[in-house]
């Protein structure tokens, strides 16, 4: 059996398997978007560092909260 947890993304709710990490995370969300593409992201409100992604494994109850740039003119 395959432990889970609960986590929002943006505010939607979403089960995830509980060693997954931000960045296992952002690449399910993600699959389409190019390794380093720009996105910003944030765990309970603190802003997790690109680097930091692969090494923070999320917790119950997380939230995430994710940023795209913005461009136009």
């Amino acid at each position: 059996m395959v432990n889970t947890i609960r986590i929002t993304v943006n505010g939607v709710e979403h089960t995830v398997a509980a060693s997954s990490t931000l960045q296992d995370l952002l690449d399910t969300l993600r699959p389409e978007a190019e390794p380093g593409a720009p996105i910003a992201s944030a765990v309970n409100g603190t802003h997790v560092a690109r680097q930091a992604r692969a090494t923070l494994v999320l917790q119950d109850r997380d939230a995430i909260t994710t940023f795209e740039p913005i461009t136009g003119g």
